[in-house]
């Protein structure tokens, strides 16, 4: 199957491309830059893996985000909140419908390159913040997708019932280099180490039992709460 990869260039999409190197064939990747803190950390780690497996990777601006929308995650927005990535803070970083917009442009890129699917890393650990990561959501855009395109496009969603335990242990399988991602939502020279997106990060390579590549600016205790951990 010819697929097209939503790439960010975190942990999630960069597995979730080597997933699709290994069961597709992928006939490019795509980026976003809509005026995240992070978007200036992300998008050199998503061009650098692209590089690597020798697959087209294109970058869409998507401006009005930062100038319209309201989230603390776009450079418009306030501080990023420290704390575990599940909780009730983390929606200060929703960026409304991202997915869905995010998506809605794949799809139509996907069926420009005459591919057959899109490849997304939504993922459990997702699903508590973001209402776009949610399985009833992709479904939907699913169905929008495959109804309103004459190639049917189908949305592929390899990590959507795991964790990012899940994806480190299967991304330490294949190979895949950690130490060339980026998670920090606040985007500073180096990872925080206590932003949600840090903690979910240091909190995986634990619980996966994988050395972790990342220098963090602070490994101060990580918090309690933590969902359960996907098993081996």
């Amino acid at each position: 199957m010819k697929t097209l990869v939503l790439l960010s260039g975190g942990m999630d999409s960069v597995t979730a491309l080597y997933w699709a190197a290994q069961e597709h064939e992928v006939v490019g990747t795509v980026s976003f830059d809509y005026g995240s803190k992070h978007n200036a950390k992300e998008l050199p780690m998503a061009q650098w893996h692209a590089k690597q497996l020798g697959v087209k990777h294109d970058v869409i601006a998507l401006d009005f985000m930062n100038q319209l929308f309201a989230s603390d995650l776009l450079q418009s927005g306030g501080d990023i909140p420290d704390g575990h990535y599940a909780e009730e803070s983390m929606k200060r970083t929703v960026v409304p419908f991202r997915n869905g917009i995010m998506l809605a442009i794949a799809c139509g890129l996907a069926e420009s390159r005459e591919a057959d699917a899109l490849v997304i890393a939504a993922h459990s650990g997702d699903h508590a913040i973001y209402p776009d990561c949610r399985e009833p959501f992709m479904e939907a855009m699913a169905e929008a997708m495959k109804q309103g395109t004459y190639a049917g496009i189908g949305l592929l969603r390899p990590f959507m019932n795991g964790d990012k335990t899940e994806i480190a242990r299967r991304g330490h399988a294949m190979g895949v280099n950690y130490g060339m991602t980026w998670s920090c939502y606040k985007g500073g020279v180096i990872h925080c180490g206590t932003c949600g997106t840090c903690v979910e990060r240091r909190e995986a390579f634990i619980l996966a039992g994988i050395e972790d590549p990342t220098v963090y600016e602070s490994l101060e205790p990580l918090p309690k709460l933590r969902m359960k951990a996907f098993p081996p």
